[in-house]
């Protein structure tokens, strides 16, 4: 694979996915980055946003509304989705047992697991308080 062209707008948007907790959609890094590259377009965001996860910088999740979330953070993680909300947050989980799910999902599957993506959902502190 050739080397790929260095980018301020791709560096931007990967410095804002990086620095928020939150997990924005294509169009919230827009945003964000807009501010700081007024011309840049809707669709380069999108093609930087899958270049960057095609090379393991970000990770895309995909959620039920079918809109994806973007993450930063390429450390393997568990997600939770507020059904209420909409939140998407990081779930701190003993990644051992993860892998001991891959191990038990591999004896049952013609082929070599590596790894896997679980989303949990549920109702998120703040919308329970509300209720």
């Amino acid at each position: 694979m050739a080397a790929i062209k260095y980018s301020r707008q791709r560096e931007a948007i990967k410095h804002y996915l990086a620095s928020t907790k939150e997990h924005p959609t294509a169009d919230t890094v827009y945003l964000h980055v807009k501010e700081d590259f007024p011309n840049i377009s809707l669709g380069t965001v999108y093609r930087n946003l899958n270049l960057l996860t095609d090379i393991g910088e970000a990770i895309k999740i995909p959620t039920p509304d079918g809109g994806d979330r973007f993450d930063g953070n390429v450390i393997p993680h568990n997600h939770f989705l507020c059904t209420s909300c909409g939140r998407l947050l990081d779930l701190e989980l003993d990644m051992k047992s993860i892998e001991e799910v891959n191990r038990l999902a591999g004896e049952n599957f013609d082929g070599i697991i590596t790894s896997s993506s679980t989303l949990f959902y549920g109702e998120c502190s703040d919308c329970i308080k509300k209720s």
